[in-house]
């Protein structure tokens, strides 16, 4: 198994964990401190021995922050995580409250006094994110300060898990499209054009994508955690724990790249501060760390140069895709038929289901890994948006319930990610009202035609207008993008109210919509979807761009009002359902086969 099932450590030693953080506060004489769900890299996902958040809050979430003072706390989460965040951490101790972002300085300044000093690690912030924290608590006349040592790896102790030493492995160019030496000229074309000497690397899946390497530092994501430095002219500067890189790593990186042990960092942004060269730092994402150690004069703000390349997949890389979704299919359309008769006797729980779709991924014989721990939510739980089912909170799939199942795979070829709610017995007639509701939001993105220029923000009211017409809607985004064996939360493109970067053809974005009500059940419909270049309109004066789907799964016609429905909407779904019978039919059993007939018949 590639996810397992123990219960986080939880509520009951938050207090205890709390009261040791403030005992170091007062001998460090600090007002406040500052825990984020960060690590060096900034990445989303981080490995265990970065789950500081975790550790003192019990909160299990992929994004989070608290603060702590001398007598109070806090747990900021964004909308994905309401009710977990309540469920996880010690209420009595820490205030949970959603993130905007103006809250935080706020809460600040309400619970602190005069003058005060806020701590925090400045690996675990980036350059902007502290920028801002200092002028505001400045503005308030408090002050932010950096400690030298982060408390919390000392107060976790021996049982903190120790570094990954996991190996790295070469990424075939013929999956990538690209080889190392074609993306690095690009990285330095950037440079030089901007007028850069150089520019550091942070975030893992970047410099994984530029070298054409991958590693597994981090559960469920396909990266070496690993810092570089790409020059405007000569190889690359991987620093990157030696025990990691074998003789075949060694021999494809030898002529493009330096491999250096992470020890050497300092000294060589040292050395470009002092040489006054001009650096190309992603203050968005780079620790504040580097600011530190490089000056502000030294670094030259710019995104990260991989960026924007890695998001627009290579003609390699959406073939991979569309492999992969075919064979995910496939895995998925054997599950959903395993699970219509096992949910049948009322016996099924949560944890087996995860087991049995891993399975029936791993029978395909290309699964590398999960692409996150699978959300396996029935009744109650379903409503949790980022439920993680644990030995103690194992569930019964039970009649008159729905069930959410939230799950991806990591294959060479591409990275998959897909949601299906499915009815338990004979589901309400208010469930198939706001399921019917999720999918017409899920239909109007999937059908959307949209001119050059479009961003993720000019979209997501597409997916909730049919939810606002009944009064509901969802906390969460509507689409993330998705990497090519690679992370499956990928940047810059998103669909959501916060999604300001343009879609360009050759992005891959999840397409999910849903609805939750807490207590009862939660719905959500995902594919991923492809934007692509649209053939032109007749008398159209402007380039316009679609998605193309790529997930191939049913959606479960049992909880569909039909009459809800326009005519365009039934011909999509109909439609789909007829591609995915075709592409699929002959690559499963039979009893599956006559299954996904049935699944997949005209509305």
């Amino acid at each position: 198994m590639f996810q397992t099932f123990e219960p986080a450590s939880g509520p009951s030693h938050v207090a205890d964990r709390v009261a040791s953080l403030r005992a170091w506060m007062a001998k460090a004489k600090l007002d406040a401190f500052l825990i984020p769900r960060a690590d060096e890299h900034q990445g989303e996902y981080v490995p265990p021995s970065a789950e500081r958040l975790q550790w003192l809050t019990g909160f299990t979430g992929s994004a989070g922050i608290a603060v702590v003072t001398r007598t109070s706390a806090a747990l900021f989460i964004d909308g994905r995580y309401t009710v977990q965040a309540k469920a996880e951490t010690d209420t009595t101790v820490f205030e949970v409250s959603l993130l905007a972002r103006p809250r935080l300085t706020e809460w600040l300044g309400e619970n602190l006094g005069k003058r005060a000093i806020v701590g925090f690690d400045a690996w675990l912030h980036t350059i902007n994110e502290a920028r801002r924290l200092s002028v505001a608590l400045n503005a308030k006349g408090h002050a932010l300060k950096a400690v030298s040592k982060n408390p919390i790896d000392k107060l976790w102790g021996r049982q903190r898990p120790a570094a990954s030493s996991a190996p790295v492995v070469v990424h075939p160019a013929e999956l990538s499209g690209q080889s190392p030496h074609e993306k690095i000229a690009a990285i330095q074309k950037i440079l030089k054009a901007d007028g850069q000497h150089a520019t550091v690397l942070t975030l893992p899946d970047s410099i994984c994508w530029a070298l054409n390497i991958r590693g597994s530092d981090v559960a469920h994501n396909p990266v070496a955690l690993a810092f570089a430095i790409v020059p405007a002219s000569g190889k690359a500067e991987l620093f990157i724990a030696p025990e990691k890189i074998d003789a075949t790593v060694r021999q494809h990186l030898a002529g493009f790249a330096k491999i250096l042990p992470p020890a050497a960092l300092v000294e060589r942004l040292k050395s470009l501060r002092k040489g006054a060269k001009r650096v190309r730092v992603d203050t968005d994402s780079a620790a504040a760390w580097f600011e530190r150690t490089l000056g502000g004069k030294t670094i030259s703000p710019g995104r990260d140069p991989c960026i924007l390349p890695k998001a627009i997949k290579s003609a390699a890389e959406i073939s991979g895709a569309r492999m992969a979704h075919i064979r995910d299919g496939v895995a998925i359309a054997r599950y959903l038929c395993w699970l219509d008769d096992a949910a049948a006797g009322g016996t099924l729980d949560e944890i087996t289901s995860v087991k049995h779709l891993e399975a029936c991924r791993a029978e395909t014989g290309a699964l590398r890994e999960i692409s996150f721990a699978t959300i396996s939510g029935s009744g109650p739980h379903g409503a949790i948006v980022h439920y993680r089912v644990t030995e103690n909170t194992n569930r019964i799939l039970q009649p008159g319930e729905l069930f959410l199942i939230d799950s991806g795979a990591q294959y060479q070829d591409g990275t998959t990610d897909i949601t299906r709610t499915v009815a338990i017995g004979q589901p309400s007639d208010e469930m198939c009202q706001r399921f019917t509701a999720v999918l017409k939001g899920h239909i109007a993105i999937a059908t959307a035609r949209f001119p050059k220029g479009t961003r993720g923000i000019d979209l997501d009211p597409f997916a909730r207008r049919a939810l606002w017409d009944i009064g509901c809607d969802y906390d969460h985004g509507t689409g993330h993008g998705i990497g090519s064996y690679l992370s499956v939360h990928e940047g810059p493109q998103s669909i959501s109210r916060g999604g300001m970067a343009v879609l360009s053809p050759g992005m891959l974005l999840s397409n999910e919509p849903g609805y939750y009500q807490e207590g009862a059940y939660g719905i959500r419909i995902e594919n991923v979807v492809l934007v692509t270049d649209a053939a032109p309109i007749d008398a159209g004066d402007r380039p316009m761009m679609a998605f193309e789907t790529l997930t191939l799964a049913p959606i479960d016609r049992r909880l569909i009002v039909a009459a809800q429905l326009s005519a365009s909407e039934r011909a999509w779904l109909n439609s789909y359902h007829a591609r995915v019978d075709k592409i699929l039919a002959d690559q499963v059993d039979e009893p599956t086969r006559r299954w996904l007939s049935a699944a997949t018949a005209p509305l």
